[in-house]
């Protein structure tokens, strides 16, 4: 008799207890869901939020971070790239170095140097007040014309045709620097063609040594790189 009346107060007291228990979840609201944002950037996917923790849709996880969902017999494996893999994904390898060929600098230095000739013969000729004929330098600027064409001929690297323009520049800025003291040396201009100081003076003259000095540097070193000042 006791036994069976302890049985029927559990039944009632369960009965009790689902029923409170339902009445809770029926008048407790739903959390509402949020949005997700990754990277500053909201994806098209819901938080759930359920007893203060929040879950997401693995599959929509994966699809967001490149990654990818396997469904085993025992687990789910979630593969997501890392950091270094993802930044290598969407860099792009650095370009190759263009380098100047080797006909090509051979050619560039032996055209330089007979630039410096010319340039060092009106200097002498400034320097000594040494009388000069047309011919004479005519034939330094054929034979560095000529130079410039094998250069030419011989530019096969993106540097070599890189360096090809300053090579001209030097070249026009040196012929016509030369041909302006030949007609000063005419007019009897003294102090562009006889005074000592008159080279140290002359800006051209300045420019076309830095821009022959960064040249030697440049085609030494094999590797193409550009300077305002033989422009």
């Amino acid at each position: 008799m006791h036994i069976r009346i302890k049985i029927r107060w559990f039944e009632i007291f369960g009965l009790i207890l689902l029923s409170t228990g339902y009445a809770l979840a029926q008048g407790t609201p739903p959390e509402p869901s949020k949005v997700l944002v990754v990277n500053g950037k909201t994806v098209g996917t819901e938080v759930k939020e359920i007893n203060g923790r929040s879950y997401v849709d693995l599959e929509a996880l994966a699809q967001i971070t490149n990654g990818a969902v396997t469904v085993e017999s025992n687990r789910i494996v979630l593969t997501m790239p890392t950091s270094t893999s993802a930044d290598s994904a969407h860099s792009a390898p650095p370009p190759p170095v263009s380098r100047l060929s080797r006909d090509f600098a051979g050619s560039a230095v032996g055209l330089l140097a007979d630039m410096r000739e010319w340039r060092g013969a009106i200097g002498t000729m400034i320097t000594f007040g040494l009388a000069v004929s047309d011919s004479w330098s005519q034939q330094y600027h054929d034979r560095v014309e000529a130079g410039l064409a094998q250069a030419a001929v011989v530019a096969t690297t993106e540097s070599d045709q890189n360096a090809l323009p300053l090579l001209r520049n030097e070249f026009d800025q040196l012929a016509a620097w030369a041909n302006e003291t030949l007609v000063a040396r005419k007019a009897l201009n003294g102090a562009k063609t006889i005074d000592p100081n008159a080279l140290g003076n002359d800006p051209s003259l300045a420019r076309i040594t830095d821009c022959s000095r960064f040249l030697n540097g440049m085609i030494v070193s094999g590797t193409f790189s550009d300077n305002a000042v033989c422009h």
